[in-house]
């Protein structure tokens, strides 16, 4: 069993459909999700309309948790990729949850430590050269069994607030070092530790 598959006990999830909105920058946060299967991106937005792709969520991921906790206006929006099913947790469930299964408190408190570290990134990766925001958002990716991650160049570049060209260039010189290779849609990491290197270059 996942290790958060204990909030989807007993609850019927909620079907998003591709391009809905599970949730909204500003709103007060009085759920946080839990992603049953499917997928979805959460991001920061603008005033202007641009927007910064923070991490794209796969199934067994918890969504929204940074903001619920403090209980201030929400930092970001999440969009279903493709048609999901979500469960919403509200502080009942939760409390319910902890008294039930009280060894669940340290996994999340490690959870909320590396969205709060995802958001902090964010804020410090516009002052590093391209090979080394391109390294240090790969690093912060989900995997799968083969040390792949999905994403595009594209999709990088809105993440981390590049041109794709620009992007394709650094992945190039990854590719060159032995850092990485690249296929359709997916980087597999080869040699975390030289991204680790070059992520603070």
């Amino acid at each position: 069993m996942a290790q958060w598959d204990i909030f989807a006990q007993g609850q019927t999830p909620k079907l998003y459909t591709k391009g809905q909105m599970i949730y909204l920058q500003r709103e007060h946060p009085h759920h946080f999700y839990y992603l049953v299967s499917g997928s979805a991106r959460s991001f920061l937005s603008n005033p202007d309309g641009d927007e910064r792709i923070l991490t794209i969520h796969r199934s067994g991921d918890l969504m929204g948790e940074a903001s619920f906790f403090d209980q201030y206006p929400r930092v970001s929006s999440a969009m279903a990729l493709e048609d999901s099913l979500v469960i919403s947790i509200d502080q009942h469930r939760l409390d319910q949850i902890f008294m039930e299964h009280p060894q669940l408190a340290q996994p999340m408190l490690r959870y909320l430590a590396r969205t709060v570290r995802l958001l902090s990134d964010h804020v410090d990766i516009a002052s590093l050269p391209a090979i080394g925001r391109v390294a240090r958002y790969l690093l912060h990716l989900p995997r799968n069994t083969d040390n792949c991650v999905v994403c595009t160049h594209e999709s990088i570049g809105q993440a981390i607030g590049m041109s794709r060209i620009t992007v394709s260039r650094a992945i190039k010189q990854l590719v060159r070092q032995g850092a990485v290779e690249t296929g359709y849609g997916m980087v597999r990491i080869l040699d975390e530790r030289l991204l680790q290197t070059l992520q603070n270059r």
